[in-house]
């Protein structure tokens, strides 16, 4: 008997230790990089039981027998089982690239990575969270091949210039943004809340018709995951930032030395009898440029989720002054969001995203004629800051110096402005599974904005100069704008006999924007004084209108449909139209229809391919259709009455309106047939991945403003301009390459290295407005247009004289055409332009092509490293083959220099590329490829290190992760341009590379923390 009873306690104890539960804490990460992965999902095999892991890669189950297999498996990553044996678990999922289950947002819908057929590039967050842009466009220079982004001003919360393989139209290029499935704006959203862009580049966008043809930007932002608790992201950085770059004036004592000279040419006393004493004088650049200017940037997020509903909620600030004027080129950001997801029943979800952005913003006079740099550089160093009373010096207004250069630190003192903008935007939307396959989903998506701009003219005497101001004023303006769009749309999913695939997608799109804005000025402020600017203190009256106001509403009706279709994963093709019928155009051209065909084959599919070892993965795929852009202003159509006039009734002057813009009732869209092939290749068991694409890009019926017109319809009157005419064509054509490769060398060390690069031709095909071509842009003063669109010339090419050297004896200059007719007789030391007609004369019919602002190359190469707990980040940027006009130098002969004159001629055999200095009459400051320079850069634009805390010590205190990091922005530029930024653009497709002093862009080193709890 004791023996049984001993035998069933040994039995109970054994069924006891084998039937052991314990909660099971486990870590996902990425093998090839050792990065979290959050949102894997966890079960346990053959059970209903689960979990996914947070967003640290965190996650736990409780009561698990020993010895319980878990399933871990996440889209994009090999699925893998891990059987319990302890109470810690860490799984490194590997890239699953064979399957290419990751998903990409195609619009309306989205398709496994390795389903797609068109031209699609993607940049997660973990790129972002280490580029740390101010700014999301930012993120895109390097990064993406065919995508290149340009600066208009270094200033904070300066515009940048999007452009998808080239420039393609005189009007509008910047591709459309889409919010989470709604038309917004990207420069306003919070780096840290996006989850991934993808940039659609060829026929694929045809699903968005008349927005697509400059390319689609599709935005996804941050989600809570299901089934994961609460979990709190903070994260900081604090910086300061300088210049990053100054330019070499001339020092008082060569200024003076350099200007003795010039005057002694001409015929003229010295201005500079006695040099000594002078030093080195004043650096303008030194007094206008801040050396440690702050900027500040928080942003904390909560996210979290249940079986049935998800959330994300979080706020962000950004202080960032500038390198200029500091708080009087300031920006200030804040953005808040909430993000919910809710499974209302089995069939019916909810999805909400809503985004609130507050902003303000000062700035300067910059990037032209008379703003604070073009002072800088062109104000005398001779001259001191203040005069012995302490006040601004007064720069003289002799013929040597002009009427437009002044004191830059009394202009940036006198400089008043603020402008503040208020915008919600967002979407609510229900997808419903109306039967097996089918899902219909509708959403409604909104922004409204509010602005409010005040900017006030003090009244000052800066010494007789064009920017004296005789009658103080402030003027202030107030803008609102809102849009809405409704979508509702179906999706079909079906599979037939296993093998045939199809996704069917019918939908229609409702979209209006209205909007209004009322300006008006007020003069003789109280005071004098800021403190005072405000029209209601104001009891001034004017002659001229000081006042004015618009309204505007458009609306837009589309339907669309695509129908995907494979077979067995290895044929894939795809069809797609949208209709558009909009209001910016007349009534016999509202309605446009924009079909697209991809289509690809999964090589690597098939059976005659067999098990490579070297390529693993081999699609190939090309693309057509058409496009549209309509992104013109409104009611172009139309003869309105938005232009001044001056009437006389009864003998008295009477302000009122007049007709503005010459109508065109024949205005239609613009037209972008875009044509693809392209190349996906994994190569060595997935390390290596290349992405290639042969493309041609179309554009006709180019939508262009202002062409001129007969001036009998006085479109020279206020307010009054030329019409908008479809004249012109434009193609773009080229080759993008991206080659990626992945390494992990050992558990503690990891490597990631990335090249892209784009080869880009552009020609303008044919411009239809009576003349040939179209001028724009400005050098020096009442010279002709130097920039134009022109059959057959890139667009924005350069057009002036070209050079020949420097005339080095008096034999010389008699061997040569005369050049009186440029400005004056030639001497030994002046520049000798090129007869390029050969007609023996030489005018205005020798100018010719002489420079190309669009690049020839751009690329980026990236790397990053993981060694244990540090991790280092490096991201460049190349621009080749662009040029840009010097036009920052003012031509006046007191104005001061670039040190390159130094090396000017002073007598025959000195040099052949700078010409002498002269007080006297010379043709040397034409426009001519003298002042077009090869703009070819290499920039880093980020290094980062950071470090991360053992998560056993995080966890002690009470955090899962956390990170230390410092990083430099916009180390430094390689280039031999001699401005400021080799990389900026004024915005316009002509003239866009005309330098009138681009404000740089600042370098800015970083200290930062990430902590996760």
């Amino acid at each position: 008997m004791k023996s049984k009873l001993l035998l069933i306690v040994l039995m109970l104890f054994t069924s006891f230790a084998f039937s052991q539960n314990f909660d099971v804490n486990g870590t996902v990460l990425e093998a090839s990089t050792g990065l979290s992965l959050p949102g894997v999902n966890v079960k346990v095999k053959n059970s209903s039981q689960g979990t996914s892991t947070d967003f640290d890669g965190s996650f736990k189950l409780l009561g698990i027998p020993k010895g319980t297999t878990l399933v871990f498996s996440f889209i994009g990553f090999k699925t893998q089982e891990v059987v319990v044996s302890g109470t810690k678990i860490t799984v490194r999922l590997g890239d699953d690239a064979k399957s290419l289950d990751e998903v990409v947002v195609i619009g309306y819908g989205t398709q496994k990575k390795r389903e797609v057929t068109g031209a699609v590039s993607t940049l997660d967050s973990k790129t972002l969270d280490i580029l740390k842009p101010a700014r999301i466009e930012q993120a895109l220079q390097g990064t993406m091949s065919g995508v290149n982004v340009t600066t208009q001003s270094g200033a904070p919360g300066a515009p940048l210039d999007i452009r998808i393989r080239g420039i393609a139209t005189n009007g509008e290029n910047r591709p459309t943004t889409i919010i989470d499935g709604y038309v917004g704006d990207l420069n306003l959203i919070n780096p840290s809340d996006i989850e991934t862009l993808t940039v659609l580049k060829d026929a694929q966008a045809a699903i968005y018709g008349t927005i697509g043809a400059n390319g689609i930007i599709l935005v996804t932002t941050k989600t809570g995951k299901k089934n994961s608790k609460t979990k709190f992201s903070f994260n900081t950085y604090t910086g300061f930032q300088e210049t990053s770059r100054t330019l070499p004036t001339l020092n008082a004592t060569e200024y003076a030395l350099l200007l003795n000279e010039s005057y002694a040419n001409g015929g003229k006393a010295l201005p500079y009898p006695n040099v000594s004493g002078l030093g080195k004088g004043t650096n303008w650049q030194d007094e206008v440029f801040g050396t440690g200017v702050p900027i500040i940037n928080y942003d904390l997020s909560v996210s979290g989720g249940s079986d049935k509903v998800t959330y994300a909620i979080s706020g962000s600030h950004l202080d960032q002054e500038g390198i200029v004027g500091g708080d009087k080129s300031g920006f200030l950001r804040n953005t808040a969001r909430i993000s919910l997801g809710a499974d209302l029943t089995d069939k019916l979800k909810l999805k909400t995203n809503v985004i609130y952005t507050y902003f303000t913003r000062n700035t300067l006079n910059e990037n032209g004629l008379g703003s604070v740099l073009f002072n800088a550089l062109n104000v005398p160093s001779t001259l001191s800051p203040y005069d012995q009373n302490g006040n601004f010096t007064l720069v003289p207004s002799t013929t040597g110096l002009g009427t437009e250069i002044i004191n830059p630190l009394a202009q940036i003192a006198n400089t008043y402005n603020d402008y503040n903008y208020k915008k919600i935007n967002g979407n609510f939307g229900l997808d419903y599974k109306l039967f097996k396959g089918f899902v219909l989903s509708s959403a409604i998506g909104f922004n409204t904005s509010n602005s409010e701009s005040k900017t006030f003219a003090q009244q000052i005497s800066y010494g007789g100069k064009v920017f004296d101001v005789q009658r103080s004023s402030v003027t202030q303006g107030a803008v609102n704008d809102n849009n809405y769009s409704f979508d509702l749309f179906g999706t079909y999913t079906a599979k037939i006999a296993e093998n045939h695939n199809i996704v069917g997608t019918l939908g229609t799109t409702i979209f209006k924007e209205w909007g209004n804005g009322l300006f008006a000025t007020g003069y003789d402020v109280p005071n004098n004084s800021w403190q005072f600017a405000d029209i209601s203190l104001t009891k001034g009256i004017s002659e001229a209108l000081s006042n004015s106001a618009y309204v505007y509403d458009q609306r837009r009706l589309s339907y669309f449909g695509r129908l995907q279709y494979d077979y067995k994963g290895k044929y894939l093709l795809s069809a797609m139209i949208r209709r558009d019928s909009s209001t910016k155009f007349g009534p016999g051209n509202k309605v446009g229809y924009f079909p697209s065909f991809t289509g690809g084959w999964v090589v690597s599919d098939e059976g005659f391919f067999g098990e490579s070892k070297t390529i693993n993965f081999l699609k190939l795929r090309a693309s057509y259709g058409t496009l549209g852009n309509d992104q013109i202003p409104n009611y172009g159509y139309l003869g309105l009455l938005t232009g001044e006039a001056t009437y006389v009734f009864d003998g008295t002057l009477v302000n009122g309106t007049a007709t503005g813009q010459v109508p065109n009732p024949d205005l239609k869209w613009e037209e972008a047939k875009k044509f693809d092939v392209g190349l996906d290749l994994r190569l060595f068991n997935d390390k290596v991945s290349i992405v290639t694409d042969y493309f041609i890009d179309t554009r006709s019926d180019l939508l262009i403003q202002n062409i001129p017109v007969s001036g009998i319809n006085g479109t020279g009157a206020p307010g009054a301009s030329s019409p908008t005419l479809n004249a012109g064509s434009v193609r773009n054509s080229g080759v993008e390459f991206a080659i990626d490769y992945k390494e992990r060398f050992s558990d503690n060390f990891t490597m990631s290295v990335g090249y892209n690069v784009t080869f880009l031709k552009n020609e303008v095909l044919e411009v239809n407005n009576g003349t040939g071509f179209i001028e724009s842009g400005a050098f020096g003063v009442g010279q002709p247009a130097p920039a134009r669109m022109e059959i057959g010339k890139p667009m924005g090419y350069f057009y002036g004289y070209k050079t020949d050297g420097i005339f080095q004896n008096q034999t010389e200059v008699d061997a040569h055409p005369s050049q009186i007719a440029l400005g004056a007789n030639a001497a030994p030391g002046d520049i000798r332009y090129v007869d390029n007609n050969g007609d023996g004369v030489l005018d205005a019919k020798d100018r010719t092509n002489i420079g190309d602002p669009i690049p020839n190359a751009t690329m980026g190469f990236n790397m990053q490293l993981n060694y244990k707990n540090l991790d280092f980040a490096v991201y460049t940027f190349a621009s080749v083959g662009n040029d840009m006009v010097r036009n920052y130098e003012r031509t006046l002969s007191d104005a001061n220099r670039l040190n390159y004159v130094l090396d000017r001629w002073t007598g025959e055999g000195s040099t052949n590329t700078t010409p002498r200095v002269t007080t006297g009459a010379t043709a040397n400051n034409v426009f001519s490829d003298y002042f077009v320079e090869d703009a070819s850069y290499f920039r880093i634009q980020n290094i980062q290190l950071g470090y991360s805390l053992n998560s056993q010590v995080a966890q002690k205190a009470g955090m899962t992760k956390v990170r230390f990091y410092t990083g430099v922005n916009n180390l430094y530029t390689f280039t031999k341009y001699k401005g400021f930024d080799p990389g900026a653009s004024n915005g316009n497709p002509i003239g866009g590379g005309i330098d009138y002093g681009f404000y740089p862009v600042p370098r800015t080193y970083l200290l930062g923390l990430n902590i996760n709890f």
